[in-house]
Parts: C-alpha cells; sequence; structure tokens
C-alpha cells in the first residue's frame, strides 16, 4: 500500500463536532482540459465566456436511482454510477439508459453523510474503478479491477486499498476523486465535522490530495515530496476539475456564511476555519467567487464551453461562472432553480458542449418524487 498508506494509518481520527454544521448544507444553520472522465474540464483560455448561456435539458436518461452519488465516464460513453447508501456501482447505457449491477463494493459503512461516495476512471484504460468510501473506521480510496464479461453483479473485483486514514464523521466526509490532465488521481476531503484537522498539514481531513495512480505521493508537483497534501485551510471539497488550460477549480461548503468556488494552487491555505469567504487576511487564498448556503451548499462541478458548471444541493439549481482565464468573466448564472430538486453531480458528456447532471433527493435530505433519482443530459452554451 506504499508509504502514503502508512502515513495515513498514524494520523489520529476525530469525530464530528456538535455546530450543526451540515455538509450538505440543507440542516438548518445559524443565519463556487482536463482528462478526467471522473470530472472532464472544458475551456478555460484568456478569451472571455460569454456573459449569458443557456442550459436546455435535452433527456432524462435514467430514473428511480437510490441515493446515487459518485458518476463516471466510460471511454465509450456509457456511465458507472455509486449509490451511497447500498455501497453499489451500476453501468448505464449512454444509448438505451439500461441499467447493469456490477457488483457491492464490500466494507462501506454508510451513514450521515458517508458512504460509496466518488468515482473516477484512468484516462487511459477502463479496466480500473477507483471510489472513495467511508468504512466503519475511517474514509479510504480504493481500486477494483472492472470486467464486464463476467456475469453481472460480480464485475467488480475485490478493492486494493491505495489510501487509508482519512478522517470520517456523520458530516463532512469530502467524497471527490478525479485524474487530472497530469495522470495524477486528486481527491476533495472534509474536516468531518472536526475543524483544526483543515489547517493540520499532518492530516488528510479539509484537504486535496494529489497522488499517483498508486496512492503514492508523486515526488514532484506537490508542496512536500514525500505527502499526498496538495492544498489545505478546506471545510468540505466536494468539486474537482480542470479547464483547458490545466487549472484546478473545486467548489467548497461553506457554514454560516459563504459558499465557494476556488482556483486551487499548491501549498495554498484556503482558510478554513478562520476565514470563510472572501478577505479573510493573514496570508489565505481567497475565493473566486462566493454564494450564499442557502442559494448554493455546493457539491460537484465541470468546466465546459468556457464557464465552470456547479450542482447546488440546498440551493436547488445549477450556476454557471464564465471565465476570462482564472478570474470571472460576468456574474454567475442560476439555471434549473427547483426544477429537479437537489443536484449532486455533475460531468460532461465527452461533447464539449454537454453535461450528466445527477439529483440527489432520495437521500436522507431529499423530498423523493417517483421517478427519482435520475440522470438528465444537457446542453449548455
Amino acid at each position: 500500500m506504499g508509504g502514503a498508506v502508512a502515513l495515513a494509518a498514524a494520523l489520529a481520527l476525530s469525530g464530528c463536532s456538535s455546530d450543526g454544521g451540515d455538509g450538505d448544507g440543507d440542516a438548518p444553520r445559524p443565519d463556487g482540459s482536463g482528462t478526467s472522465r471522473s470530472a472532464t474540464g472544458g475551456s478555460g483560455s484568456a478569451t472571455a465566456a460569454p456573459a449569458k448561456g443557456s442550459v436546455k435539458v435535452v433527456r432524462t436518461l435514467a430514473t428511480g436511482l437510490k441515493s446515487p452519488w459518485g458518476l463516471a465516464r466510460l471511454s465509450g460513453g456509457d456511465l458507472l454510477v455509486a449509490s451511497r447508501d447500498s455501497g453499489t456501482v451500476q453501468r448505464v447505457d449512454a444509448g438505451s439508459g439500461a441499467t447493469t449491477p456490477l457488483g457491492t463494493v464490500p466494507g462501506v459503512a454508510a451513514g450521515g453523510e458517508g458512504g460509496l461516495l466518488g468515482l473516477a476512471v484512468p484516462p487511459d484504460s477502463d479496466r480500473m474503478v477507483y471510489a472513495y468510501l467511508t468504512t466503519e473506521s475511517d474514509n479510504r480510496i480504493v481500486r477494483m479491477l472492472y470486467d464486464p464479461k463476467k456475469p453481472e453483479g460480480e464485475q467488480l473485483g475485490a478493492p486494493d486499498v491505495l489510501l487509508k486514514g482519512i478522517p470520517k464523521g456523520a458530516i463532512h466526509n469530502g467524497g471527490r476523486i478525479a485524474f487530472g490532465p497530469d495522470k495524477m488521481l486528486y481527491a476533495g476531503t472534509g474536516e468531518s465535522g472536526t475543524r483544526g484537522l483543515s489547517q493540520d498539514k499532518d492530516s488528510l481531513g479539509g484537504k486535496i490530495l494529489r497522488m499517483t495512480p498508486d496512492g503514492e505521493p508523486p515526488g514532484q508537483g506537490n508542496p512536500e515530496r514525500d505527502s499526498v497534501v496538495y492544498s489545505y485551510g478546506h471545510r468540505n471539497v466536494q468539486g474537482l476539475d480542470w479547464d483547458r488550460d490545466k487549472r484546478l477549480w473545486a467548489s467548497e461548503f461553506g457554514q454560516d456564511t459563504w459558499d465557494e468556488l476556488n482556483l486551487i494552487e499548491p501549498g495554498k491555505n484556503y482558510g478554513w476555519p478562520e476565514a470563510e469567504g472572501k478577505g479573510g487576511g493573514g496570508g489565505f487564498t481567497d475565493p473566486v467567487e462566493q454564494w450564499r448556503p442557502a442559494d448554493a451548499s455546493p457539491s460537484g462541478l465541470a468546466v465546459a464551453r468556457g464557464s465552470v458548471w456547479m450542482a447546488g444541493l440546498r440551493g436547488e439549481r445549477l450556476w454557471r461562472v464564465p471565465l476570462r482565464g482564472a478570474e470571472p468573466a460576468a456574474e454567475p448564472q442560476a439555471f434549473l432553480e427547483g426544477k429537479y430538486g437537489r443536484l449532486r453531480t455533475v460531468v460532461s458528456d465527452g461533447t464539449g458542449s454537454g453535461l450528466w447532471l445527477v439529483t440527489s433527493e432520495t437521500d436522507s435530505r431529499g423530498t423523493p418524487g417517483k421517478r427519482d433519482d435520475r440522470i438528465l443530459r444537457l446542453k449548455v452554451e
């Protein structure tokens, strides 16, 4: 399992705090060109995206999904979708919408915001599936051999643990994983409700991690050669994607005041719990955009058509942030407000102008209808 696992296993795990913070942003509160096929990028060049965009739902691909969370696109266009609560993975035919059960990931301990979370497929192979999951003791990243020739329900091999010791809690488990344009594996983690972990560089909680496909520190590109920690000072990162110029964007849950869209750079401190939103000072890196939690509570994120597209849970809307290089080109736009409920995951469909969008009404905080949950195909401009 390598040095990264040995380091992570030595970390002390902490329980969640009692501040009432909700990583999904739904509990009452006191008062935003990748090669990854789990979150592929679009355009982020110096040419500004148009100030106004558009979204059209062109198809409902699948319905009746239970607690869907992670979504990864295979090379042929079909999708893999993970169920947070049941720990199962299904393949969804991108043409017919038919689903095929691949199997159950052993060791998943669903509860609160934990369970089987993000999925990723390497850019050069459909034979391996990576997953971020919650166990009885921690959050961890595993990979499994995928063999579509085996019988339904038996197509996933035994999980190989790549990284363990990521703190778990009833809240703030992070969970998004994605392969970057450098072919490294990135993961967004949460501080599990224990705020101090975000500023603790020896903890894997409240961080963005960067590692080799084997779960090891890359040696180059990270702030410390022997660590998988890439950036810190995060509360709960659940969206990761890259623009055409290989800049990494991440969405992050705030607490009482501001949710954030951050431009991620190695070694930077994004402030939590000392700062939330812009103007934190003290050497902290400000977000590029910010929203009130009632309007966002962001989860998945994708880059397409020169804009960042961010799914909102509590906000029940899809946000568009047009980019001019590393800066917003105009004010954010909101789409689909209240039409499909809570929005969990958004992924490029590979065309450059389309997105797959996953709803999140069948988890413990939604109000599911007869067809929930769904995978929708969007055309965006």
